[in-house]
């Protein structure tokens, strides 16, 4: 049985990656902050709360008696916020930090146990180095983070493929949240998940740009 799980499975992008997973036949379950938000997609769903560690082993003891083990994980969730470092308070900082950073050590750290041997781990960044832009801060950073953390667990975790995805802009949500103009030549959600479908199958590791 194939068995898979996609953290921010209520997101764009975590839903399009469910409902490839499900038309390819996988057992999946997804994990939301906000159950109200998610479509339902998944197989199995759960609420999570990253500030409650306790929430977190629960919620994979839960995950455990529904499935023996993970073969695809994949992290879709993430935070952005338009502000300047001179006007960011320091808890709006760590918000956006820890949703798609902090919160990713979390997610893999919890999770570990419950993988495969040979489970392919799939992390959602960014084309970190071209958002560099005023206002964006926290977001930049974090991402740039995000890919240290990728390589070095890739490192550890050495029969684990780790694959990092940088996808280019896509279509999304995020871009109510910041005052630029959604591209023209932006991405669906589906294409991005059908991409990361491909690099499963190919057993890629490593830095994947879909730019």
């Amino acid at each position: 049985m194939k068995n898979a799980v996609v953290w921010g499975s209520s997101g764009a992008i975590g839903q399009a990656m469910i409902n490839q997973l499900n038309a390819e036949g996988w057992t999946t379950v997804g994990l939301t902050r906000e159950r109200s938000k998610s479509s339902q997609v998944a197989k199995f769903e759960f609420e999570i709360n990253f500030e409650d560690a306790q929430n977190l082993e629960e919620t994979i003891y839960l995950i455990s008696q529904e499935v023996n083990e993970i073969n695809f994980w994949c992290y879709a969730g993430g935070d952005i916020k338009y502000e300047k470092v001179a006007d960011m308070a320091p808890e709006n900082w760590q918000r956006i930090v820890s949703a798609n950073l902090n919160n990713v050590f979390s997610a893999v750290h919890y999770s570990l146990p419950l993988l495969a041997e040979s489970a392919h781990i799939f992390i959602l960044g960014a084309v970190s180095e071209r958002l560099r832009l005023p206002g964006l801060a926290a977001y930049a950073a974090s991402k740039a983070g995000l890919e240290a953390f990728a390589e070095t667990l890739g490192k550890e975790e050495r029969k684990k493929p780790v694959t990092l995805v940088r996808p280019g802009a896509v279509a999304t949500p995020f871009w109510d949240k910041v005052p630029l103009n959604m591209p023209k030549e932006a991405a669906s959600a589906e294409k991005v998940a059908a991409k990361i479908y491909e690099a499963f199958l190919s057993g890629h590791k490593g830095t994947l740009d879909l730019v």
